[in-house]
């Protein structure tokens, strides 16, 4: 028998469903598309079953070749964790016609305002002068300054200028700092239109008070910030990482937070929990976040709203435009985990 509407098999794992959709934007989706709902439901035979009939994915689910071939009706993807992972035959998609999309986008506007609270801190030493406070070491007025900077007129570094680059160099625009940022997968000019301009990895590290991570990881990225580009970072600069652990060496960032030449504050950890005994916990001049920039609830709560526009913009037969498109040229390159995933 075939559906009356559209079918969406739904298997968020390891998203939660209940965290994506309001009650509103389920009801939404449950109105327009007839909603198989997998959700922890972990057997192949019944995702076959409902891919013989989708119209699309909204999940992270096993595709691979074979079972695209065999989903005749399949016209998207939806990733909604956040990374494309490897587990789908994203060239056999594409040939197919399947548009595969995904949720990065929803996290932009959190991650970019947490790294820019990240960079105050490190800048004025609030969370490290809140723990001496505490334990009854404060330092009064200028005593506790000496180390203290303005991002006002400093020179900032991007690596990397995709979502989180665009919105972290929009609310830098008030420091009235010179802006500068590598990223080998834009040209010059587009750089330019947002106030921004382009570098060797080099430049930006050797010239910079203040270096946002932002790159995603790629076959060309991991270790991108290794030993060598570390010790181009000026005396007192600070690093904020809140992009993808395996773009920088952690090794290497440690020896060199040990030394006490550059601070950091960092929200992705190669191994996610964290060891108990891991050397980072005991670093001065590092504020440690626990993977938590992006999951904030409105950011959960808008990947739930951009997968109904989009879905029913494509149900119209209209393209997606909320959403973060897959380009067929990227999307194999990106070396992504889950979100806590151990190497």
């Amino acid at each position: 028998m075939t559906p009356s509407r559209p079918v969406v098999l739904l298997k968020p794992e390891p998203q939660a469903a209940s965290r994506i959709f309001t009650s509103v934007a389920r009801a939404r989706l449950e109105s327009s598309f007839e909603v198989v709902d997998l959700e922890g439901v972990d057997n192949a035979s019944a995702i076959d079953e409902a891919l013989a009939d989708a119209f699309a994915v909204v999940g992270q689910p096993d595709l691979d070749t074979d079972r695209l071939v065999r989903a005749q009706h399949l016209r998207v993807i939806i990733n909604v964790e956040g990374n494309f992972f490897p587990n789908v035959d994203y060239q056999t998609a594409f040939q197919r016609g399947i548009r595969v999309l995904g949720c990065g986008t929803a996290y932009a506007d959190a991650v970019a305002e947490m790294a820019l609270g990240l960079a105050i801190d490190l800048a004025r030493g609030i969370t490290r002068e809140d723990r001496s406070f505490r334990e009854g070491r404060e330092r009064y007025v200028s005593e506790g300054t000496h180390d203290s900077i303005l991002l006002r007129g400093s020179t900032i570094g991007l690596v990397g200028f995709g979502n989180i680059g665009r919105r972290l160099a929009a609310l830098l625009q008030p420091f009235r700092a010179h802006l500068l940022a590598y990223d080998p997968w834009l040209p010059a000019a587009v750089l330019k239109e947002h106030g921004v301009d382009a570098a060797r990895l080099p430049w930006v590290l050797s010239r910079s008070d203040f270096v946002f991570v932002l790159a995603t990881v790629t076959s060309d990225s991991e270790h991108l910030i290794g030993a060598k580009e570390l010790d181009l970072l000026k005396q007192g600069a600070r690093l904020i990482l809140v992009s993808r652990a395996s773009v920088v060496d952690y090794d290497a960032l440690y020896r060199v937070l040990a030394d006490g030449r550059v601070q950091a504050a960092v929200d992705v950890w190669p191994q996610e929990p964290m060891s108990r005994k891991d050397p980072a916990r005991k670093l001065d001049g590092l504020v440690m976040s626990p993977h938590r920039a992006g999951g904030i609830p409105q950011a959960f709560f808008e990947i739930g709203d951009m997968v109904c526009d989009d879905l029913e913009l494509i149900g119209h037969g209209l393209p997606p435009v909320r959403l973060q498109v897959a380009a067929p040229e990227l999307v194999g390159r990106y070396r992504n985990r889950p979100v806590g995933a151990r190497p």
